[in-house]
């Protein structure tokens, strides 16, 4: 692993086009658990398997049921960033990295400063009113109970991308110019399981693509560079 990180050092000090994508390895060292490792919420017991409760069908008949999953489950306000947070923050302010693409929906990446952030899934952190679109902050559907409801009457939905539901096209378009453009793809705590997100990887032309992963994915064969291991702990040595 010391040859690969060696090598992965050169080429982020030679370059100032780096894009970063990244899945839930890389908060789950900041006390976040992912979805689909031994311990994720998908290998947990529920009424509801949590691909059902966090569907739109599901969110739309079980609203109860569904914010008593996400309050439990979902929300991690307090979690802080990890090491992998804050040195993508510090790489983007001295002009090295162009833009971070995560799957992930906690915010962490705004907290330890980055700026260009563009979340295909959405973020916890931002809730509106199906009816009239007011926002509402996270820690008022945190500390509420039952299904939380709008001055208005409507109901309030996390700004979050559930099952069946679109991702956005224009953070979708955005992601791929960045990817396109990008000297170096670092692609780091994702399986590459889930579609379209993971389908990303394919839009990087570059001879520096890098993975970053506690175990193997199905992209480590086309991947210039291959470290596994945990995302925080790999990046401290950079």
């Amino acid at each position: 692993m010391e040859a690969q990180i060696k090598q992965l050092k050169e080429w982020i000090d030679q370059s100032d086009n780096i894009v970063f994508f990244g899945g839930a390895g890389v908060s789950t060292e900041s006390g976040i658990p992912d979805f689909r490792s031994v311990d994720g919420l998908y290998n947990q017991q529920y009424k509801y398997p949590p691909e059902t409760i966090l569907s739109r069908t599901f969110f739309d008949a079980n609203p109860e049921e569904f914010y008593r999953f996400y309050r439990n489950k979902m929300l991690a306000l307090d979690a802080a960033p990890n090491a992998a947070h804050l040195k993508l923050a510090e790489w983007e302010k001295a002009g090295k990295l162009r833009a971070i693409v995560t799957q992930n929906i906690d915010g962490l990446h705004q907290k330890a400063g980055s700026k260009e952030v563009l979340e295909l899934h959405g973020s916890v952190l931002r809730n509106y009113c199906m009816r009239c679109r007011r926002p509402y902050d996270a820690r008022d559907i945190a500390a509420g109970k039952g299904v939380p409801k709008c001055a208005c009457g409507g109901m309030i939905k996390p700004d979050v991308v559930l099952y069946e539901e679109s991702l956005d096209s224009y953070t979708m378009n955005k992601s791929v110019e960045y990817i396109r453009r990008a000297d170096i793809l670092i692609i780091g705590g994702t399986s590459l399981a889930v579609y379209p997100a993971a389908g990303l990887i394919n839009y990087y032309g570059g001879t520096k693509l890098v993975l970053i992963n506690k175990t193997p994915t199905p992209a480590d064969r086309r991947a210039d560079l291959v470290i596994h291991g945990p995302i925080g702990e790999i990046f401290s040595q950079l």
